[in-house]
Formats: C-alpha cells, sequence, structure tokens
C-alpha cells in the first residue's frame, strides 16, 4: 500500500510540474538568448528600434532576457550600405510591446568617453541605476 501511494504521489507531483511549464510557456524565457533571424521576438524588437522608419539593420549585438533587450545595430538602406553609425539600443518588453528606453536619462562613466557605446562596468552599473532590473548578462561581456 505505500508503494501504491508513494507512486501515486510521485505521478501527481510530475503531472503537476508539466502543467507548471505549460502555463508558463508564453511567459518571458528566463535565460539570456539571442532571437533568431526571422523569429516573431527578434522581429518585434526590430520593429521598435525601426519606430515608422523604412530601414533594416544590420544586428551587430542583440541579448535579450527577462523582458529587456541589449542590441547594437546599424541602420542600412535598401542596398545594404550604412546610413548611419546606429549604436546601442536598451529595450523593455511592456505589456507585450517592446519599447526603447531612454538612455541619455543615463550618467556618463567619466573613465570611458564612449560611453553606451563601449557599455563599460561603470557605464552599466550607471544604466542599472536608472533601469535597475535590467539583467547584468545582455550586456557585452567586458561589462561587467
Amino acid at each position: 500500500m505505500t508503494r501504491r501511494f508513494f507512486v501515486l504521489i510521485m505521478g501527481v507531483a510530475v503531472l503537476l510540474s508539466l502543467g507548471g511549464s505549460r502555463s508558463n510557456a508564453s511567459s518571458v524565457p528566463d535565460v539570456v538568448h539571442t532571437p533568431a533571424m526571422g523569429s516573431t521576438e527578434r522581429k518585434a524588437i526590430m520593429d521598435a528600434l525601426r519606430g515608422s522608419q523604412d530601414v533594416k539593420f544590420k544586428v551587430n549585438i542583440l541579448k535579450v532576457h527577462n523582458g529587456w533587450a541589449w542590441a547594437d545595430v546599424t541602420p542600412l538602406d535598401k542596398s545594404g550600405r550604412p546610413t548611419a553609425e546606429g549604436g546601442p539600443n536598451l529595450l523593455h518588453l511592456v505589456d507585450g510591446v517592446w519599447q526603447v528606453m531612454d538612455l541619455s536619462k543615463v550618467a556618463d562613466d567619466p573613465d570611458d568617453p564612449l560611453g553606451s557605446e563601449n557599455a563599460s562596468p561603470g557605464y552599466v552599473r550607471n544604466l542599472r541605476r536608472v533601469y535597475p532590473l535590467v539583467p547584468l548578462d545582455i550586456f557585452p561581456r567586458s561589462s561587467h
């Protein structure tokens, strides 16, 4: 009887864990990742960066974690030539929509004149004062 009870309890535990993972399937992934080219997530992030402009991007860096993204992109014209320098952007998923965060609110790091361009540890520290929930692992390795 105790063995059957144990098997029953283990079966219920397995079913509950499967049900839990199913209900979380639509939630934001909890691991850092780079959305694949052509994926819905990547398109939504690029659309947020694009705004109303008709522009494509060369993606230099794109890392996403827990509803935050760090994207360093270069805008391209229709023939694939850069139209501007581009640069990094911080995005946040709010109510299912990616929004570009205002990096002008972030104090520069006096030890690094490139600021957001370099995402130095000092700049990232200042950025997290403004956006404290940003995960560190979306920034380039040299940032933390």
